[in-house]
């Protein structure tokens, strides 16, 4: 992830100290994903063995895509740079999962010794400790775009995405641990198979919930997009707090669901955690459903100040134009290049309109202007590369005209018999 500096440039020619540098940020900030990647692959390898690891790996592999694919979708409208997703991954794969194993087997370990019981201390460490140490763990990462990629934080459909993108990457790594270990089992008991205990650990975690850490985590990302937006700068934090409590309960509920007997499990999962995921989504689509509406409203008076051509709000405001747009820049005006401009194109101009809808709407920022000059300045910049696939999706996608009767066009007032079908029985 490129981390912007927070700092303002130095104006009396001095340089910046070593340590303030944009490439030792990067390099540290590196370095510390790599070490953590080695000792997280050391450890999993030392509980699994070699060929239990190498098994998990292939299997927890297989829903990364899909998860990633997902969040992608969901931020299509105003999508943030591959590059935070790719630390997020990395964090929550490497970092994360490296503090929540040692964490929870340390705590695990002194709740047992102080306790003498060693059932209860599994059972505390379970619903209590892991869902604090792995859902901060996995805050901290998105805490770091917050802070530092704040222009690219993009409200609460970019905050779950790069959260839940954080959570896939933890879950991948805890996966390999989980089908590893069960690997393991079926080798020393000698089962294989639909009947193993590795096609079983696999059904679970793999496909019936897949998405269970990302839909923990991504309450944390929808309290920190709640934040970014220009509200009442007093209780802002109040949102990053109560996502990350509402995620660290959801956890241990889930976490705890044998609890409630036999079939805990799957009532926690069919009472609550499919509607609250269902619920969520839906959520999330409707808030990106309402950028595209602000692009429809805000942008034609930019249209009319000369910056945009007069079917780009329309063509802005719907996913299929959108998604026509890149499809006809990249057959017939340049190949992905042109396709990878007309999707900057898309949003830059949406995050034009959410700049300005939130000016009318009086939260204001004191950069307003300048941020506002930058956005056109760029939409200038593209415009001959963008403009005609936009122009040829609008086409394409707008309504056909209704007839208009000789009474409409001249202004008379509609004859009695209008509307009157005599073959219609």
């Amino acid at each position: 992830m490129a981390i912007s500096s927070p700092y303002p440039p130095r104006t009396d020619g001095s340089r910046p100290v070593w340590w303030r540098r944009e490439w030792v940020r990067h390099g540290a900030l590196a370095g510390l994903l790599a070490l953590s990647g080695l000792v997280i692959l050391a450890l999993v390898r030392r509980q699994t063995g070699t060929e239990g690891f190498l098994v998990g790996l292939g299997l927890a592999v297989v829903p990364v895509p899909w998860l990633i694919a997902a969040f992608r979708w969901l931020d299509r409208v105003r999508p943030g740079p591959w590059r935070n997703l790719l630390f997020a991954f990395a964090w929550g794969a490497c970092a994360a999962a490296l503090i929540a194993i040692v964490a929870n087997s340390f705590a695990t370990h002194w709740i047992a010794t102080a306790t003498a019981d060693p059932s209860g201390a599994d059972t505390l460490g379970a619903t209590v400790i892991a869902p604090v140490v792995e859902e901060s763990a996995k805050a901290a990462a998105v805490l770091l775009v917050f802070v530092f990629r704040r222009r690219d934080f993009t409200g609460p459909v970019g905050g779950a995405a790069i959260a839940g993108v954080t959570a896939t990457g933890f879950a991948f790594t805890e996966n390999i641990l989980y089908l590893g270990n069960a690997f393991g089992t079926d080798q020393s008991i000698g089962t294989s198979g639909i009947v193993s205990v590795t096609a079983a650990t696999f059904f679970v975690r793999g496909v019936m919930s897949p998405f269970a850490h990302p839909l923990f985590t991504v309450f944390t990302g929808i309290g920190f997009g709640l934040a970014a937006l220009p509200r009442g700068r007093r209780l802002r934090w109040l949102f990053p707090v109560g996502g990350l409590l509402l995620a660290m309960s959801m956890h241990a509920l889930w976490n705890g669901s044998a609890a409630f007997g036999q079939f805990g499990f799957l009532v926690v999962y069919g009472g609550f955690m499919a509607p609250a995921f269902g619920l969520l989504a839906w959520l999330l689509i409707r808030s990106r459903q309402r950028e595209l509406r602000v692009a429809r409203e805000e942008l034609p008076v930019y249209v009319y100040a000369g910056w945009l051509a007069p079917a780009e709000p329309f063509a802005l405001g719907s996913l299929r134009a959108r998604r026509l747009a890149r499809d006809h820049a990249r057959r017939f005006l340049g190949g992905r290049p042109a396709a990878r401009a007309v999707v900057h194109y898309e949003t830059t101009a949406t995050e034009l309109a959410l700049l300005r809808h939130r000016a009318r709407a009086g939260r204001i920022g004191p950069d307003f202007s300048v941020r506002e000059h930058e956005l056109l300045v760029t939409l200038w910049q593209h415009r001959a590369s963008s403009r005609p696939a936009l122009e040829y999706a609008a086409r394409v996608t707008a309504p056909p005209p209704s007839p208009v009767t000789y009474w409409q066009r001249y202004g008379h007032p509609a004859p009695p018999y209008a509307g009157y079908n005599p073959y219609r029985t």
